[in-house]
């Protein structure tokens, strides 16, 4: 199945919300976890006991990982294996972007499907130029997997290069656009997403691309269901909205953690 037909599965059997794993050196300790590779270990742990088919994406954040080295690359691999092929979708948060063989580099190691860190989809970032990111469009299609491409972020340095004008149109929406036109005709939709915060305000681009929308900001960040109503309108259905400390702070106890989770598919589903 290609990523955009097992998003929509996701998405029916357990909810649109995407939880975020961010080991934050303040969250191990809520956790009365040490702040160093074992405690890394532990959190990976539960994060993998509560969500795995449970919850329909999970996105780890490789830098809060990479952070412990070695060691913690190490965890994050188990951590992507462990809830792979769960029925939970594995969105690997790196935002990578480069040229070239290193762009080729990157998408072998983060999708595809016979490599060690293999995710379901990664993030990354369009600012070198669209077109340098083929490599990771490539890999993605020839394993099934998809892509989220930065295009309307929710940090407030974001729009001095985002709505910038290229022509007649902002550079977010060109991205926006040339989403669109690789994902034409694909059902149920395509595997090319985009990656456009809960907390931008407005939106005047076009964000009907036909592919899945990855929303972080939502819930602790200050997101709400309204302002995803407001933001997304006729697209709502392809949102995926993404929460890490929201969810998290019900940690460590497992089943806190699947209620936690419930509870914002129960607003997101009733939106």
């Amino acid at each position: 199945m290609s990523f955009g037909s097992r998003a929509r599965a996701a998405m029916s059997a357990y909810g649109p919300a995407c939880v975020g794993i961010d080991p934050h050196a303040s969250l191990l300790e809520e956790w009365g976890l040490p702040d160093d590779v074992e405690g890394l270990d532990r959190f990976a742990s539960i994060c993998v006991e509560a969500f795995a088919g449970h919850v329909g994406f999970v996105k780890p954040q490789s830098a809060f990982f990479e952070r412990f080295g070695a060691r913690g690359v190490v965890v994050l691999e188990r951590t992507i294996q462990d809830l792979r092929h769960t029925g939970s979708l594995v969105v690997l948060d790196v935002k990578r972007g480069d040229i070239g063989s290193t762009a080729a580099a990157y998408a072998d190691a983060y999708l595809d499907d016979d490599a060690p860190m293999a995710a379901d989809a990664i993030t990354v970032s369009p600012y070198l130029g669209f077109g340098s990111l083929q490599p990771f469009f490539d890999v993605a299609d020839k394993n099934d997997a998809g892509v989220f491409v930065l295009a309307l972020t929710s940090n407030p340095e974001g729009p001095e290069v985002q709505h910038a004008r290229n022509g007649d149109v902002t550079v977010a929406g060109g991205i926006l656009a040339q989403l669109a036109a690789l994902n034409a005709d694909a059902q149920p939709m395509g595997a090319f997403g985009a990656v456009v915060g809960a907390t931008i305000g407005e939106a005047a681009e076009d964000l009907a691309i036909n592919g899945p929308l990855l929303v972080p900001g939502f819930g602790a960040q200050g997101g709400t269901v309204d302002d995803i109503r407001r933001l997304f309108g006729a697209v709502i259905d392809n949102v995926i909205p993404s929460t890490s400390r929201g969810v998290l702070s019900a940690g460590p106890d497992v089943g806190a953690l699947r209620d936690s989770v419930a509870r914002v598919n129960a607003q997101l589903v009733g939106s």
